[in-house]
C-alpha cells in the first residue's frame, strides 16, 4: 500500500506538470497573465465577441450550407441502397463517357475519371461512405457559445439540462467521497489527525487542476478561434499537418468551399486531441507533448493501481481470509492477493478491450453506484451513533439497487443485456439522465438506514466509543474504550 501511495504521488507530480505548463504558457501569450484562472474572464470575453462574428460569416454560412446539402443527399441514399449504389455509379460513368465523347478539357476529363476511380467498390463501401457525409450534418450547427451556460432550444429543455448537469455534479461529488480506491487510501496515515491533513491537501491540488481546467477550454478555443480560422490553407500551423498525420479522425481541415481560407466549419477536431496538442498550439517543443501524454498515462494508472490493489486486497482478506480459509498463513494470503491481482487486472482488460459501452457512461455509473450504495452507510455509521450493522448492509443493498435499476431500464447498452423492452421515456424519472441515477440511490439509501436502524438493536457501547474516537481522535477515551489495539 505504502509503496502504491508513493507512486502515485510521483504520478500526479507529472501529471499536474503536465497539465498547468501548457496552460499557463497559453495564459501569459494572450494575456500576459501567467495565472490561467485570473486571465479566464478577460479571455471569455474575446471568445464570446469572436462568435458573433462567426455566427454571422457569410463564409461560415455557406460552409455548413455546402455541408448540409452533402449530408441531406447522403441520407436519401443510404435510404435508397442498394439500388441508388447503382444508379450513382451509373450516373458518374455516363458523365465520364459524355466528356469524352464531346473532347472536354483535360481536367474535367481527369476528374470525372477520379471519380469513377474513387466510387465505393460496393453497396457495403458505399454505406460506410455515406454514413460519414450524414455524420457531417453535426458539424452544420452554428458555433455554441461558450458563455451560455446550458444552450437549448427552450426553456423546458434548458431546464432538463440544467437539472441533469446538477445531479451529475451530486453523484460526482459523494461518488468521490465513497470510492473505495480512495477510501483505502487513508490507510497509509498513521491517524485519523493526518488523514484529515491529508484530506484537505489532496483537495487542494485537485481543486487546483479542475479549476484550471475551463481556462484550458477558453485558451484553446481562443487560439483556434483567432489564429488558425481565417488562416490560409497553404499557411497552416505545423501542428495541424502532425496531428493530422498522428490520426486524422481526430483532425482533419477541408477546404470544403475551395476558397482557400480555414472556416470553423471545416475543421474537424476531437476532444481527445485537444490536451495532448495543447502545448503545439501554445507554440511549446514537442517534448512537452510528450510531457502531457506522459502526465494522462500516469493519471490512468494512478487509478489502476489504487483499484486493482482495493478489488485483489479485498477478495483476499475479506473473502478468501475472513470467509474461506481463517487459517490461512500470511505468506499464502499475499499469495493469494498477488494471484488475484493479476486475474484481476486481465479481467478489467478483457472488458476495456471489448469496448461494450461508452466509457464515460461507464466512469460515470461507478460514481453514481458507489454513492448510493457506500455514501449513506458512511456518513451515518460516524456521525449518528445509533445506525446498526443490519442498517448499513439493507441501506447499501437498497441504494446500489434502485440505481442499478434506474440504469438497466434507461440506457440503451444495458437495456439490450437485459432485454428491457419498451420505450425509454415509460422508464425515466423527471428526464433524469442514467449516468445521474445515484440521486435516486443516495436518499433511499439513507432511508433505508435509518428506519431500519430503529428496528434493529443499538449498536454496543464499545462500538459507539469507536465512532467517538474516530469523529474525536484527541478526545480521552471512556468506558468503552476499545484498547490500544484498536488504533
Amino acid at each position: 500500500m505504502r509503496a502504491v501511495t508513493w507512486t502515485q504521488v510521483a504520478q500526479y507530480i507529472i501529471l499536474i506538470l503536465a497539465y498547468m505548463i501548457p496552460v499557463v504558457w497559453l495564459s501569459a501569450k494572450h494575456t500576459g497573465n501567467p495565472i490561467p484562472q485570473i486571465a479566464y474572464g478577460a479571455v471569455l470575453d474575446k471568445v464570446s465577441a469572436r462568435e458573433e462574428v462567426l455566427l454571422k460569416d457569410p463564409k461560415e454560412l455557406e460552409v455548413r450550407k455546402i455541408l448540409a446539402d452533402r449530408a441531406d443527399a447522403a441520407e436519401i441514399k443510404l435510404a435508397g441502397l442498394p439500388a441508388s449504389y447503382d444508379d450513382a455509379k451509373m450516373q458518374l460513368q455516363r458523365t465520364l463517357d459524355q466528356a469524352k465523347g464531346r473532347r472536354a478539357p483535360p481536367e474535367q476529363i481527369a476528374a470525372a475519371q477520379k471519380a469513377v476511380d474513387t466510387y465505393p467498390k460496393d453497396a457495403n463501401a458505399a454505406k460506410v461512405a455515406w454514413s460519414k457525409d450524414l455524420a457531417l450534418r453535426a458539424r452544420t450547427a452554428a458555433p455554441q457559445r461558450h458563455a451560455e451556460a446550458y444552450p437549448a432550444e427552450s426553456e423546458s429543455v434548458k431546464e432538463v439540462s440544467r437539472r441533469n448537469f446538477l445531479a451529475l455534479v451530486f453523484c460526482l461529488m459523494v461518488g468521490t467521497a465513497a470510492l473505495p480506491h480512495i477510501l483505502t487510501r487513508y490507510y497509509t496515515t498513521p491517524g485519523v489527525k493526518a488523514a484529515r491533513e491529508s484530506v484537505v491537501w489532496s483537495l487542494f491540488f485537485i481543486t487546483l487542476l479542475y479549476i484550471t481546467a475551463p481556462a484550458l477550454a477558453v485558451l484553446v478555443k481562443f487560439d483556434i478561434y483567432t489564429m488558425l480560422v481565417g488562416s490560409e490553407f497553404a499557411k497552416l500551423p505545423a501542428w495541424v499537418n502532425s496531428w493530422a498525420r498522428v490520426d486524422p479522425t481526430l483532425l482533419s481541415i477541408t477546404d470544403i468551399n475551395r476558397d482557400g481560407i480555414v472556416q470553423l466549419a471545416e475543421i474537424s477536431i476531437g476532444s481527445d486531441i485537444v490536451v495532448l496538442a495543447t502545448p503545439e498550439i501554445a507554440g511549446l517543443p514537442y517534448v512537452i507533448s510528450g510531457l502531457v501524454a506522459a502526465g494522462g498515462l500516469a493519471a490512468a494508472l494512478s487509478t489502476a493501481d489504487g483499484l486493482l490493489l482495493t478489488i485483489a486486497n479485498a477478495l483476499s482478506h475479506d473473502v478468501y481470509y475472513k470467509m474461506i480459509n481463517p487459517s490461512a498463513s500470511t505468506t499464502m494470503r499475499i499469495s493469494v492477493s498477488k494471484a488475484l491481482l493479476l486475474c484481476v487486472a486481465m479481467l478489467a482488460a478483457y472488458v476495456a478491450a471489448r469496448k461494450s459501452a461508452d466509457i464515460l457512461f461507464l466512469v460515470s455509473a461507478a460514481f453514481s453506484l458507489a454513492a448510493a450504495g457506500f455514501f449513506p452507510a458512511l456518513v451515518l455509521g460516524i456521525f449518528w451513533k445509533r445506525a446498526t450493522a443490519a442498517a448499513a448492509v439493507a441501506g447499501m443493498f437498497s441504494g446500489a439497487a434502485i440505481t442499478f435499476y434506474y440504469m438497466a431500464t434507461t440506457y440503451p447498452w444495458l437495456r439490450g443485456l437485459f432485454g428491457v423492452t419498451g420505450s425509454i421515456s415509460s422508464y425515466t424519472w423527471w428526464d433524469m439522465s442514467p449516468i445521474s441515477a445515484g440521486v435516486f440511490g443516495v436518499p433511499l439509501g439513507f432511508a433505508v438506514i435509518i428506519v431500519v436502524s430503529f428496528f434493529t438493536r443499538s449498536p454496543s457501547a464499545s462500538e459507539q466509543s469507536l465512532v467517538d474516537f474516530v469523529r474525536y481522535p484527541r478526545q480521552p477515551r471512556g468506558a468503552g474504550d476499545l484498547g490500544p489495539n484498536t488504533r
